[in-house]
């Protein structure tokens, strides 16, 4: 806000400056070129952490003097997060195998997430007697893949903006970064969206075509900095216009239902909505009905796909309703250009 000011102030005073004989007024303002930014809508890979160790399924150990089950037995179940051993912080794999050699078959104390909220139990690690090494019982993971759309790639910084909103776990546990790589998303089939339940992309990752390198996932999306060997020969370039500017009525997106190159649809936008401190900013119908032949709608995959009205970057695509695929939500783009 403070930098908004001082150019309004700046300008102020530039048109109060007297001006040389014989030199229109127009002439003491250079032509300053509208910022533009390549038309995403590419479907894009990334890898997020699941923020510690996350259970996923629980086994048995088989030890020397018998079957034992330690996970299970100290209340750990299947969706909790390991977060800690002995208050050491635990963020992969590596992490808790380490922690678990550490304690020497000792008693440790497992701090875990489930839902919202965090415990500690205790438990003893058993040496495995096929891999000599201490196990409690547990099948993890510590990163998860996801996909989404590309919104926007300013035209001189290569800085992009996807997805439009916050990434969480089941549980709404946001994600950091795991792997800074992005990477191009081949969508190979749909799975369709109906009422009460959301379709979604299943794509594969073309792991030979990095888009960019992911630096920062927040409430808006995720953000980072574009290849500049991508071949942009194919992508629009448009202005961005703000909230005020979008209206009642017809406006497009670009999403990628197949393949690895975005096609336009069709949609209307039913309501627009400044003020909403959710980033729900519009409420949009698909009209395409190839879209809805294709996708039933907007399904999990096509967030951060781009909306343009009167030839502007208006927004992106976010979420789906549930029961009507047809319409979902949209948050603006000014929003994700201040990140």
């Amino acid at each position: 806000m403070r930098k908004l000011k001082f150019y309004i102030a700046a300008a102020v005073a530039l048109a109060l400056l007297p001006l040389p004989a014989g030199v229109g007024a127009t002439s003491a303002y250079a032509d300053v070129a509208p910022k533009e930014y390549y038309i995403g809508g590419m479907t894009a890979g990334f890898m997020l952490s699941a923020g510690g160790a996350e259970v996923i399924g629980l086994s048995e150990v088989a030890a020397e003097d018998g079957i034992h089950r330690p996970a299970e037995e100290a209340g750990i179940r299947v969706g909790d997060t390991i977060l800690a051993v002995d208050g050491i912080k635990i963020s992969t794999i590596s992490d808790l195998n380490a922690a678990l050699e550490r304690c020497g078959g000792k008693k440790i104390v497992v701090t875990v997430r489930r839902g919202g909220e965090t415990a500690e139990t205790e438990l003893i690690p058993v040496r495995d007697k096929k891999s000599n090494k201490y196990k409690i019982g547990v099948l993890i993971r510590d990163t998860l893949a996801g996909i989404g759309t590309v919104t926007y790639i300013d035209r001189e910084t290569y800085r992009f903006g996807a997805l439009g909103h916050a990434v969480c776990d089941e549980n709404k546990n946001p994600l950091t970064i795991a792997e800074p790589r992005v990477y191009l998303c081949s969508v190979i089939g749909v799975n369709r969206g109906a009422r009460g339940k959301a379709g979604e992309l299943r794509g594969l990752f073309v792991n030979d075509t990095p888009l960019g390198k992911a630096e920062k996932v927040c409430e808006t999306g995720l953000y980072g900095t574009f290849e500049k060997k991508y071949d942009f020969s194919r992508c629009e370039l448009v202005e961005a216009a703000p909230l005020a500017a979008a209206e009642i009525g017809k406006a497009v997106i670009y999403s990628t239902v197949d393949g690895t190159f975005p096609q336009k649809y069709e949609i209307s936008i039913v309501k627009v909505d400044e003020g909403n401190r959710e980033n729900k900013n519009f409420v949009i119908k698909v009209t395409d009905s190839r879209l809805i032949d294709e996708t039933g709608g907007i399904v999990q995959g096509m967030s951060g796909s781009p909306i343009l009205q009167n030839g502007k970057l208006i927004g992106a695509v976010t979420h789906v309703f549930l029961n009507d695929p047809t319409r979902g939500y949209g948050i603006g783009i000014e929003k994700m250009l201040c990140e």
